[in-house]
């Protein structure tokens, strides 16, 4: 049998080329970023070519990391399913879901008792990491992320489609302080989703108001603190309808209902090859027959 690398270094390989960036890749590993740079020089060694160009302290892949990354995913897709079988003693089924906080407290945890009824052997480890699509096969076996569109390579299946509010404290509306048009957004505080970037701007192209610049934008990356902060007067929180309406909050209102369809979708997502295995199926099937 012909030696093989060590799996960190193709571990570490994988990681940079899917995330493309040494220092995202380094925090996902937890590893500093030299020893990163390490694991990914020594496989380039052991092969005897460069997997990267190197460009101003970045990599970016190149034909034959490319062809390597094709060819070895699936092998290791296969490598983790395989230890995970055998930890399990075939007696649970096991699945890896990465999901957005607020879309877990909000729309999928109250309907996961039902899950449990319906497939008790079924399992989930639940994440709420960053760059979820990156590492699908890699540690995760799915996905629900909020996105513009979804890499065709993946599988996908679309969740909802859904409109841009404007959510503030109530006395934003009614109180002594009320907004009285949209143009007096300019003296407020915007709350923005990093995986949002783009809807205040959906939001003022509905609105006829593309010149508009607020006061200042704070950007976010948890949904459920930009509700409260919204709630506690600190700014004006830019979300989905299905954000505000779940919430329930009697200190949020919706300003200015102007109809601004978002960007953004939340989606399921796989690799293909995922769909293959018993636990990813179930969850897919049990998702969309629930229309969570």
């Amino acid at each position: 049998m012909r030696r093989l690398p060590p799996l960190t270094a193709l571990e570490a390989f994988v990681q940079v080329a899917r995330l493309g960036s040494v220092k995202a890749a380094a925090e996902e590993l937890a590893l500093s970023t030299p020893a990163l740079s390490r694991r990914v020089q020594a496989l380039e060694r052991f092969i005897g070519r460069p997997l990267f160009d190197r460009k101003h302290q970045a990599l970016e892949i190149n034909a034959d990391g490319q062809r390597l990354l094709d060819d070895i995913a699936p092998a290791l897709d296969s490598l983790s399913q395989a230890l995970e079988n055998i930890q399990s003693g075939g007696n649970q089924l096991r699945l890896r879901l990465a999901v957005m906080p607020l879309f877990a407290t909000q729309r999928l945890f109250p309907h996961l008792g039902r899950l449990r009824q319906q497939h008790p052997q079924l399992h989930i480890d639940i994440e709420t990491t960053p760059h979820a699509v990156a590492r699908l096969g890699e540690g995760l076996d799915a996905a629900i992320v909020l996105s513009k569109d979804i890499d065709p390579a993946l599988y996908a299946h679309e969740l909802d489609h859904e409109e841009v509010y404007l959510i503030g404290r109530r006395e934003l509306l009614d109180g002594p302080h009320a907004l009285k048009s949209p143009e007096e957004l300019a003296q407020q505080t915007v709350l923005l989703h990093r995986d949002m970037a783009l809807s205040f701007d959906a939001w003022k192209d509905a609105a006829g108001l593309t010149d508009l610049q607020p006061l200042a934008i704070d950007n976010y990356d948890s949904g459920q603190l930009m509700l409260e902060a919204a709630a506690q007067g600190l700014g004006v929180a830019v979300m989905h309808a299905s954000h505000y309406e779940q919430a329930g909050d009697p200190r949020l209102v919706r300003l200015f209902p102007i109809h601004v369809e978002s960007p953004y979708r939340y989606f399921f997502v796989c690799r293909p090859r995922a769909l293959q295995t018993r636990a990813v199926r179930i969850f897919r099937d049990w998702l969309v027959a629930a229309d969570i």
